[in-house]
């Protein structure tokens, strides 16, 4: 049997797509007595197309094709996020463009936009991981907005609610004055800028400040109990620039002595910190800005409707008029901005719906210290602590009109996208029936996901999952890294840092990208790709193309009786360590390390020094030849799934499965 002379992907890859569809290899049927391997996927967001970071699910294909070849009745589940606050704000830019105003249009036909647009791109996102290779049973498909993971979040809220969970309250929120909601931790990206810090006469104390404008909302002027330079001016009162107000000197341990002078005024309405101190102290909680970003009218006629930048312009002038300003500096600090839609995001006191998250989170904490969850790598365990310990309680409410509505009269606000996504892993295994499969294949074995999101999604998976059904989520949380360029820089699409993915798969054959991907790098850590490394792969695929199509050219398929040579017994023995290293690489999830180790063997072992030592006796080394090729296209199939899956159709074997995606995996 002969093979092309040269492996064309275009003409592979779709073809053996639809194979591994047709044959149903990825859907699992439930085996009583058998553990299962599970993972479900995590739901890409519908809000256009796959981008580097979602390429990264090659890892999880990993890790199901080698159970689903151990022999495990292997669940990989696949499933889109409705993504709230993202297709809100891009069906909105649409409109725009066409002259529509959202609320001019309307709730109804607001949300039927909406459900066109989200529809379109799952179509365009499902058909772009089928390109990808991963063996998803699709069959099982789910959305975080279909008709069974909506009755699951409307349980999951009624549970919270019977038990005293959820209640509404007054609280500082991330506000976005350009979505005009709240918006999650995760949501609000924090950019480096450089600002002025202000140094501000409080009658005898100096305030250094980098938000003169909110001054109109001060309540105090608070001092680290320390500091001896103010400490004979607590209790007293000072007077507010810029006001007829004096308001008092407090003494609060959370002041940082080294900020500044020491001194900190007091905005319980904008900041974090101020409306902790606040709550301290009971100080009241007057805002300086509206909800629309703008000053508000307790700012006086002078500063009222000025935007931040303008109001803050103003109130400058006019205390270096009064000689109010000691001295101004500049400064480098963070800022926040709306990861939607690039707005500077404001703290703001807003009355929303809440989760009491104390109890969930001490029993999150206690799964992963009493080893029911193992956080891979086990140094991310300390930041998923530290995170737990410090929680607060959770904003639930959105002020969107596209996702989960609250389930309650009168209420109009959605559900922060994270309330659905946090019940993933039991909603789409059919929570909260009692379904074959949630009993089979629940709790799951593996979350796969980026260290940046532990927080974010997977703490809020392990709390609300726990609280449902009394179960941990999974087994093991296993974090990659970021996607960054060759410099080192994070892929960025408005910035022109990175590549689509696709357009690489077109290129060098999505086999070449996988590798790339997963070659060398630890668990965990950030890694570096570019165009030259994916280059690279795609020769490596046309080395085991033409490897192979050597094996293949000189075999008759007569049985031979000589006895191994020396070299038969090398690349044998070289093999055995192989297969011994890969498994104990890839049991430690060190999948970089594997597909190094492997990539090693084949070329520089077996094609650089076996095949050059075998072109003189051929005959009698075809056993051999076809059993290292055929271990090894084993070991490369969770890897580099295409290229293997074409080899292994073709291998004139004696013993053989529909396909390597269901042959056995090699141990030692």
């Amino acid at each position: 049997m002969e093979l092309p002379k040269i492996y064309d992907h275009h003409q592979v890859e779709d073809k053996i797509s639809a194979f591994w569809e047709k044959g149903g290899f990825f859907k699992p049927k439930i085996v009583k007595g058998k553990k299962p391997f599970t993972i479900t996927l995590p739901p890409p967001n519908v809000t256009g197309s796959l981008h580097t970071g979602h390429a990264m699910y090659v890892v999880e294909d990993i890790m199901a094709r080698q159970k689903r070849m151990e022999g495990f009745p292997t669940l990989w589940l696949p499933g889109f996020d409705h993504a709230s606050i993202a297709v809100e704000y891009l069906v909105s830019k649409q409109l725009k463009k066409e002259g529509v105003d959202k609320k001019t249009l309307g709730r109804e036909k607001f949300l039927e936009r909406a459900r066109e647009f989200a529809a379109t791109s799952r179509r365009q996102i499902k058909n772009q991981l089928q390109k990808l290779g991963f063996s998803l049973d699709w069959s099982r498909e789910a959305y975080t907005m279909d008709k069974a993971r909506s009755t699951a979040v409307k349980e999951a809220f009624d549970r919270l609610s019977k038990k005293g969970l959820i209640y509404q309250g007054e609280y500082i929120v991330n506000w976005c004055p350009g979505c005009q909601t709240a918006i999650s931790d995760l949501e609000n990206e924090y950019k480096d800028e450089i600002g002025q810090l202000y140094y501000i006469k409080y009658g005898p104390i100096i305030i250094a400040t980098t938000r003169p404008e909110t001054m109109f909302a001060d309540v105090a002027v608070a001092i680290h109990p320390d500091n001896q330079k103010y400490k004979h001016l607590v209790g007293q009162l000072v007077p507010l620039p810029l006001t007829n107000r004096k308001i008092p000197v407090i003494e609060d341990k959370a002041v940082d002595p080294d900020f500044g002078t020491g001194a900190l005024k007091i905005t319980p309405a904008h900041d974090q910190l101020d409306f902790e101190i606040g709550a301290r102290h009971h100080l009241e909680k007057p805002s300086a800005l509206g909800f629309n970003g703008r000053l508000s009218e307790i700012c006086g006629p002078e500063y009222q409707d000025l935007s931040v930048k303008e109001g803050r312009a103003k109130a400058v002038e006019n205390l270096q008029a009064q000689n109010l300003i000691e001295k101004i500096e500049d400064l480098n600090h963070s800022v926040g901005h709306c990861q939607r839609c690039g707005a500077v995001t404001e703290p703001l006191i807003s009355k929303q719906w809440f989760v009491k998250t104390k109890t969930m989170a001490e029993r999150a904490i206690k799964a992963v210290k009493d080893g029911e969850i193992q956080i891979v790598p086990k140094r991310f365990e300390k930041v998923y602590f530290h995170w737990l310990k410090n929680i607060k309680d959770w904003c639930i409410s959105r002020q969107l009109w596209w996702g989960h509505k609250i389930p309650l009269d009168g209420v109009e606000d959605t559900l922060d996208t994270w309330f659905s996504s946090g019940l993933w892993p039991i909603s789409t295994l059919g929570w909260p029936q009692n379904t074959p499969d949630f009993k089979y294949f629940y709790p799951t074995t593996v979350r796969e996901t980026g260290y940046d999101i532990l927080f974010f999604w997977v703490a809020r998976e392990i709390m609300m999952c726990l609280e449902m059904t009394g179960k941990v989520p999974f087994r093991i949380v296993y974090l990659h890294g970021l996607v960054r360029d060759e410099k080192g820089r994070k892929f960025s699409k408005t910035a022109g840092i990175g590549f689509d993915p696709l357009e690489m798969t077109a290129k060098y054959g999505t086999d070449a990208l996988r590798m790339a991907l997963i070659y060398g790098n630890a668990e965990g850590a950030d890694l570096k790709i570019g165009e030259e490394k994916i280059g690279g792969m795609r020769n490596f695929t046309n080395k085991i193309w033409n490897a192979t199509r050597f094996i293949l050219l000189g075999f008759d398929g007569k049985a031979n009786k000589s006895r191994p040579n020396k070299d038969d017994r090398w690349i044998l023995k070289e093999l055995e360590k192989t297969v011994r290293k890969t498994n104990g690489l890839m049991n430690e999830y060190r999948y970089g390390q594997a597909a190094e180790v492997i990539y090693q063997f084949f070329w520089k072992e077996f094609c650089d020094k076996y095949i050059e030592l075998t072109k003189e006796r051929r005959g009698p080394a075809q056993p051999i030849l076809l059993e290292v090729l055929t271990t090894s296209l084993k070991l490369l199939h969770p890897f580099m799934p295409f290229v293997t899956e074409e080899i292994y159709q073709k291998l004139p074997l004696k013993k053989k499965k529909k396909s390597l995606s269901i042959e056995t995996w090699p141990k030692p």
